[in-house]
C-alpha cells in the first residue's frame, strides 16, 4: 500500500489523511461501520486519526478538551476498528483514514486546534505547528511563520518531504501574495530535493499563479531555475540545459553569485545532453559562464569550480589542468560538517567534483568525492541527489574491481527511484553488467539505454552505453564491435569520459590492426601525462605503448604497466594489463612467464566477479598447456537458493552480508528493522546457514535473485 503514497505524505504522518488516495470500497466498509457508532464514539475516532503519533495521553487530553468522555472508545473497540493501550493502534491504515474523511471539515478544524493545544510546545513545537495550521480557517500569518519555523526544523534534521509538507501549507495560510510565493518557492526545493518531483512542478504552477500579484524579476528566474534543475534530474538534460542557461542570464543583473551557480548547473546539463542536444551547447554554456559578472570575493568553491570547467570546456585539458587540479584540492579540504561547505559539496563536490578528480586520474580524490557526496546527500534526506551519488559511487567501486559493493548501491538507487516514482540513474548498471560480462544481459540494457538516448537526447547516456558496449566485447574477444564502439565517443574528448573509453579503443584498435586509432589514443593520453603523472594514466599510457611496441620495448611497457597499476587501487585496469601482458607473452613462445602473467589475470578476474574477461584470461592459460576449471561452487550452498529467496530476501541478505546493522539495512530498503531481522531468519534457513558471518561464505555463490535489471 505505501508504494503509491508519495514522499511528503509519509513525511512523520503530516498531511496524510487529506491527500493519500488509497483503495475506496475498503475504506467504505470501514466508514459504514463507523456510522453505526454513537455520536462521541466517532468523534474520539477523528480525534485519533487526527494525530499520528499514537499518543494515548495526547488523545485523551485532547479530548477531554472536546468534550469527549473516556468511555467513548468502549464501542470503537468491541467493532474492533481500533485499540487504546500503550499507543493508540488503527486496526487499518484505510480505517484511519475512513475516521479521518468522515467528519465534517468544521469538526475537524475543532479536532486540530484541541490537539494542538494539548500539544507540548517545548517537547513537540512541529507537530503543534501542523495542528494549528490544519485548524486556521483561513489566512494567518502567524501560523504560517510557525510552519515556516518548523520547516527549518524538519530541514536541518534532513527531513525535507517534512520541511516541503510544513512551507506548502504555509504558503496556502500566508495573505500577503509576495510573502506567499516566496513560501512556495521554498516549499518547491524542498520538494525537489525531497525527490517529489512531480509535485515540485505543480507547486511551480501554483507560484506562477498564485494570485493577482506578478512574480518579480528574481522569481521568476528562480522558477525557471527549479524547472531546469527537475529537468536534469529526471534526465531530461537538452530541456535541463537550454532552462538553466536562460535562468542564469536572468540573474546576472539581479544576483551574480545565483548566477554562477546556476550556470555551473547549464554546463553539467549541457555536457550530459552531449552530442544529441543542441549544437554547441556545453560551448555556449561555457563561454556565456565566462562572460557573467565576476562572483563575490573571496571566491566561493563553486565560483572556482566554474571558472575551471568553463576554461577545460573552451580551451582544452593542457590549459585547465593546473585549475581543475587546485579545485580537487580545496574541494577535498572542505569541513563536510561544516553548513556552508555542506552547501558547495552538495552543488559542487559531488557530480562535478568527483567527474574532476576522474578527469585528472586521480582515483583516490575520486573516490573520496564520492564518498563524500553519499554521505552528504544521505544526511540531507535529497533522494534524487542521493541517486546519482550512488551511481557516481558505483562506478569508482567498478574499477576498483569491488562488483558487489557497486551491485548494492545500484539496488540501493532502483530502491529509491521505486519509493519516489523517478527512474533509478542508469550508468552504472550499465558499466556493471559490462564489466561482469554477462553478454545477453549486458546487451540488453545497452540496447535500451541506447534507444532511450536517442529518444530524449542524452547524448552522455548514449556515449556510456557505446563505453559499456567496449567493456563488453573486448571481453569476449569481439574487438571490432569495441572499436567501432568508441571511435566516436573518443574523438568527442568528452570531460570525465576519456578515462573510460581510451584504454578500451587502444586494444581493440591494436587487435584490428587499426595502427592509426592506437597512435590517436595515445596521443591522447601523452597530452594528459605531461602535465599529470597519476600512476593511474602513467599505467594505461605504458599499456597502450606496449600494444605499439615489438620485442623487449613491449615488455619492458608491459612491466611498467603492471608495476604502476599495482600502486593503485584500480583493480580492474591492473588484471587486464596481466591478461593482456600474459596473451603477448604466450604469442611469444615464453609459456612460462605467459603463465605467471595469466595465473595472476585469471585469479583476480575470478574473485572480482568479471566472468567474461576471466574465461578470456582461461582460454589463454589453456593454450600455454595449462588445465584450468572453471570455480565451481558446492551443490550444498547453492541448491534452491535461485528459486527460495526472495527478491527482498535477497537484498537484505547482501547488506547484511556486507556488514550493515538491521537498522541500517531497514533505512536502505525502506522497512523497519524489524522486518529486516525477519527476512535475515528466512535467509538463514533457507540457506542452511546460523550466522552473519557466513554470509560472505554463501552469497558469492547465489545468484542474483533482485528480478531483472
Amino acid at each position: 500500500m505505501p508504494r503509491g503514497v508519495a514522499p511528503a505524505e509519509l513525511a512523520g504522518g503530516f498531511g496524510l489523511p487529506a491527500t493519500v488516495s488509497l483503495p475506496g470500497r475498503i475504506e467504505d466498509s470501514f466508514r459504514r461501520q463507523m456510522e453505526a457508532l454513537p455520536e462521541q464514539t466517532r468523534r474520539l475516532l477523528a480525534l485519533a486519526a487526527a494525530d499520528p503519533s499514537g499518543d494515548p495521553l495526547l488523545v485523551w487530553r485532547a479530548a477531554g478538551r472536546l468534550g469527549v468522555a473516556v468511555g467513548a472508545g468502549a464501542p470503537a473497540v468491541g467493532a474492533g476498528l481500533v485499540q487504546f493501550g500503550a499507543r493508540v493502534r488503527f486496526r487499518h491504515p484505510l480505517a484511519r483514514s475512513a475516521a479521518y474523511r468522515s467528519a465534517p471539515v468544521q469538526q475537524m478544524q475543532q479536532v486540530h486546534a484541541a490537539l494542538a493545544e494539548a500539544t507540548d510546545p517545548a517537547a513537540d513545537p512541529d507537530r503543534r505547528a501542523w495542528h494549528r495550521a490544519q485548524a486556521a480557517p483561513g489566512p494567518d500569518e502567524d501560523v504560517a511563520a510557525d510552519l515556516e519555523r518548523s520547516a527549518g526544523r524538519a530541514q536541518d534534521r534532513g527531513g525535507l518531504a517534512a520541511a516541503a509538507a510544513f512551507l506548502e501549507r504555509a504558503a496556502l495560510l500566508t495573505p500577503d501574495p509576495v510573502r506567499r510565493a516566496q513560501r512556495l518557492l521554498a516549499a518547491a526545493r524542498a520538494s525537489r530535493d525531497s525527490g517529489a518531483l512531480d509535485a515540485t512542478l505543480g507547486l511551480l504552477v501554483a507560484t506562477e499563479g498564485q494570485g493577482s500579484e506578478p512574480l518579480d524579476a528574481r522569481q521568476v528566474a528562480e522558477v525557471e531555475r527549479l524547472r531546469g534543475q527537475i529537468a536534469a534530474d529526471q534526465n531530461r538534460d537538452s530541456d535541463a540545459a537550454r532552462l538553466l542557461v536562460s535562468a542564469a542570464r536572468r540573474l546576472d543583473p539581479l544576483d551574480a553569485a545565483l548566477a554562477r551557480e546556476t550556470y555551473l548547473e547549464a554546463i553539467w546539463a549541457a555536457m550530459y545532453a552531449g552530442h544529441l542536444g543542441r549544437p554547441g551547447g556545453v560551448r555556449e554554456a561555457a563561454e556565456a559562464a565566462r562572460a557573467a559578472p565576476p562572483g563575490p570575493e573571496p571566491l566561493r568553491p563553486v565560483d572556482v569550480l566554474l571558472d575551471a570547467v568553463a576554461l577545460r570546456v573552451t580551451q582544452g585539458y593542457h590549459a585547465a589542468a593546473a585549475a581543475l587540479t587546485g579545485v580537487v584540492e580545496l574541494l577535498l579540504a572542505l569541513d563536510a560538517d561544516v553548513g556552508e561547505a555542506r552547501r558547495w559539496l552538495w552543488l559542487a563536490g559531488g557530480r562535478v567534483g568527483s567527474f574532476i578528480a576522474l578527469e585528472l586520474w586521480d582515483f583516490e580524490s575520486w573516490r573520496a568525492l564520492a564518498v563524500r557526496q553519499v554521505q552528504v546527500a544521505r544526511e540531507a534526506g535529497a533522494l534524487v541527489q542521493l541517486q546519482f551519488a550512488l551511481s557516481l559511487l558505483a562506478r569508482v567501486h567498478i574499477l576498483a574491481g569491488e562488483l558487489r559493493a557497486a551491485e548494492r548501491l545500484i539496488d540501493e538507487d532502483r530502491l529509491i527511484a521505486e519509493a519516489t516514482g523517478n527512474s533509478p540513474v542508469p550508468y552504472a548498471a550499465l558499466l556493471l553488467a559490462a564489466w561482469q560480462g554477462r553478454e545477453q544481459e549486458a546487451s540488453e540494457l545497452i540496447q535500451a539505454a541506447a534507444q532511450e538516448a536517442a529518444g530524449r537526447g542524452a547524448g552522455r547516456l548514449a556515449d556510456m552505453a557505446a563505453c559499456a558496449s567496449a567493456v563488453l566485447h573486448n571481453s569476449l574477444g569481439q574487438h571490432d564491435a569495441a572499436r567501432d564502439a568508441t571511435w566516436e565517443v573518443f574523438q568527442r574528448d568528452q570531460l570525465a569520459l576519456g578515462q573510460l573509453v581510451v584504454a578500451e579503443l587502444a586494444e581493440a584498435a591494436a587487435r584490428t590492426g587499426d595502427v592509426a586509432a592506437v597512435r590517436a589514443a595515445l596521443d591522447w593520453l601523452s597530452e594528459r601525462t605531461r602535465v599529470t603523472r597519476t600512476e593511474w594514466v602513467l599505467g594505461i599510457e605504458a599499456r597502450v605503448r606496449a600494444l605499439l611496441s615489438e620485442d623487449q620495448a613491449a615488455d619492458r611497457w608491459y612491466r611498467e604497466s603492471v608495476e604502476r597499476l599495482g600502486r593503485t587501487r584500480v583493480r580492474a585496469e591492473l588484471a587486464r594489463s596481466h591478461l593482456l601482458y600474459g596473451e603477448w607473452l604466450r604469442r611469444q613462445g615464453r609459456r612460462t612467464d605467459a603463465r605467471e602473467q595469466l595465473r595472476t589475470a585469471y585469479r583476480m578476474l575470478e574473485e572480482m566477479g568479471m566472468e567474461a574477461f576471466a574465461e578470456r584470461a582461461r582460454r589463454e592459460l589453456r593454450a600455454t598447456g595449462e588445465t584450468v576449471r572453471r570455480r565451481t561452487v558446492p551443490a550444498a550452498r547453492t541448491a534452491g537458493a535461485t528459486e527460495t529467496l526472495t527478491a527482498q530476501e535477497a537484498q537484505v541478505a547482501r547488506l547484511a552480508r556486507d556488514g550493515l546493522s538491521n537498522p541500517e539495512i531497514g533505512a536502505r530498503l525502506f522497512i523497519s528493522p524489524r522486518t529486516a531481522a525477519y527476512h535475515l531468519s528466512n535467509v538463514f534457513t533457507k540457506l542452511g546457514i546460523s550466522s552473519r558471518s557466513q554470509l560472505d561464505r554463501v552469497l558469492p555463490a547465489v545468484p542474483d535473485t533482485a528480478g531483472p535489471r
